[in-house]
């Protein structure tokens, strides 16, 4: 099969999802363009902004894509390309978009709440805490698995039998490593001009681009050869200014800038397939049984994860987005366009590993990023580009990915945390509970934790990361079914997503944590690794029954409430 009919037979799905799917779904809601969004009514400066409809969607789309649509799609292409291309479309059109759009509609409305106090409201203060309780532990795994990965790609140094060297990338891994400082650096330059000259329009792209080229232009000539430890401190440092500074500051500004490189990684990509039109090279199915991975289902829908359905896609829907927008028509290319084109980010490295893998069907060697970094960069070799800029810029941009998420999930988990112990009128609340409602206090606790789960390492913890997301995107779906059964919209939609979502993540949860019991009863566990592993499953689980059967019990008694009113 040849890689681009793939790739344009997805696009066209796509595209007609959104023109006809998501915009049906707009209709039947009820978009009102002249309403005031919570962004004009509580503009603060701060958290709620009025901004341009297409740098939300810029915004959105850069915390959104993340690892995920990359790693997922390539991990999971070891069942065959077939069965991930499969889920991808159908998973990504009546998923995931109508999750996203659905969580950015329902804050919208409800003046930028995030999904915690969306559930206080419609399902009650119980249900709250432990939403928030749960969405702070999956902010914790997130930050875990992505710092981990951002540091692992800027390494600049192997161990080989306890010796320590440089390794054949470091040069490389330097400058994508010095590129993302020098991005950070101009972000913040790029939003302080924005904010204070009022960019718009040609002016403001303009402005972004010489930023970003810039940037590129400064790391690659001053590569930064450091260890992965110090990547590590690194990271964690910038996720703890981006998750207490003004989204203006850095985090807006940075998810503007890192559009353009996505824009071009994807180009780069879909040049490279059109001009080279490579054969879809893996195989189509390999079978219900994988050897590494274990069973198709549940295993394939939480391995590709973000691709097609992401809870994590929610929290940024209402946690920042919602408060960005400042027109309602924006909010169907924000929630819903976003996620389509990450599912053909989805498509495409799945096209890019397929073109990678041997004549033989024998998948590429190396990590996902990997493969998929060297992959676009080949492409890009073939229009001219040197090789050590084509190979730095895909290094960068496939980090990038992980690090937009990262500052997005550190805002998002500090405000979870902080909602988690707030209360009505924190001016009169007590000592303790202000303490820990500080935003700054908040976001070191957070922290702290995501680096105590940072070394269980990244390979490990994708697992619980999938398993997680994809219980937090059935979570967000049940509490939409409420909002949409009290308020009188169509919700039946959401109903076989929710059921689905449920029974896949249930079934994850419960193998992995069969699969750790037996490794320490085989005597092969390790605490700081399948010990916090086994910890984050139980207690994701306990989470996940008691949300489930509180936010079933709201709804079953909203309905009876509303079939007795009928009668009567």
């Amino acid at each position: 099969m040849n890689s681009l009919v793939i790739v344009l037979a997805a696009a066209v799905c796509l595209i007609a999802a959104y023109a006809l799917y998501g915009r049906w779904l707009a209709r039947k809601w009820g978009i009102d363009p002249k309403a005031k969004t919570p962004a004009v009514l509580h503009n603060d400066g701060q958290d709620y902004v009025p901004t341009d409809g297409w740098t939300v969607f810029a915004h959105q789309f850069s915390s959104i894509a993340g690892a995920g649509p990359v790693t997922g799609a390539i991990q999971a292409a070891a069942f065959g390309w077939l069965p991930v291309l499969l889920w991808i479309l159908i998973g990504g059109i009546f998923f995931g978009a109508v999750t996203d759009f659905g969580a950015l509609y329902a804050s919208v409305k409800n003046d930028g709440k995030s999904m915690g106090l969306l559930i206080e409201k419609y399902i009650g203060k119980t249900g709250r805490k432990l939403f928030l309780g749960f969405c702070w532990l999956f902010c914790l795994i997130v930050i875990a698995a992505f710092a981990d990965m951002v540091a692992d790609t800027f390494n600049a140094y192997v161990v080989t039998d306890g010796v320590r060297t440089l390794s054949e990338n470091a040069t490389v891994n330097g400058a994508a490593g010095s590129i993302s400082l020098f991005f950070i650096l101009f972000a913040v330059i790029f939003g302080v001009s924005q904010h204070k000259l009022k960019l718009t329009g040609w002016k403001e792209v303009v402005f972004g681009l010489v930023c970003t080229v810039l940037a590129f232009v400064f790391g690659m000539n001053f590569p930064v050869i450091l260890g992965k430890e110090m990547w590590v401190y690194i990271a964690f440092l910038y996720i703890f200014l981006a998750a207490v500074l003004p989204m203006w500051f850095v985090m807006q500004p940075r998810d503007y800038m890192s559009t353009f490189m996505f824009i071009g990684m994807i180009a780069g990509a879909v040049l490279g397939l059109v001009f080279a039109h490579p054969s879809m090279n893996l195989p189509a199915f390999t079978g219900f049984q994988n050897e590494n991975l274990g069973t198709l289902f549940p295993i394939l829908f939480v391995t590709v994860a973000c691709g097609a359905v992401s809870g994590f896609h929610s929290l940024v829907s209402s946690g920042t987005s919602s408060k960005t927008v400042s027109n309602e028509k924006d909010m169907l290319k924000v929630g819903y366009g976003a996620m389509v084109l990450e599912s053909l980010l989805a498509v495409i490295a799945l096209c890019v590993a397929g073109a990678a893998a041997g004549a033989d069907r024998t998948a590429a060697a190396g990590t996902p990023f990997q493969i998929f970094s060297s992959g676009v960069a080949g492409f890009l070799e073939m229009f001219g580009i040197p090789v050590y800029v084509a190979q730095s810029f895909m290094t960068m941009c496939v980090s990038a990915l992980a690090f937009t998420t990262l500052d997005s999930v550190a805002r998002i988990g500090r405000m979870s945390f902080q909602e988690l112990f707030s209360v009505d009128d924190m001016e009169h609340a007590e000592g303790w509970r202000k303490v820990l409602c500080n935003k700054y206090f908040a976001t070191v606790i957070t922290l702290v934790f995501g680096y105590i789960l940072t070394q269980v390492g990244y390979s490990n913890i994708w697992p619980l990361f999938g398993s997680a997301n994809q219980l937090l995107s059935a979570l967000v779906l049940i509490t939409l079914c409420v909002f949409l059964k009290v308020t009188g919209r169509e919700l039946r939609t959401l109903v076989p997503p929710f059921v689905i979502m449920l029974v896949v993540t249930f079934t994850a949860l419960v193998q992995r944590f069969i699969s750790l019991v037996k490794a320490f009863s085989d005597g092969k566990g390790v605490f700081m690794v399948e010990g916090l592993q086994l910890i984050v499953a139980v207690l994701l689980m306990i989470l996940g029954v008691t949300i489930v059967v509180t936010s079933g019990k709201e709804l079953l008694r909203k309905r009876a409430s509303k079939s007795s009113a009928v009668s009567a």
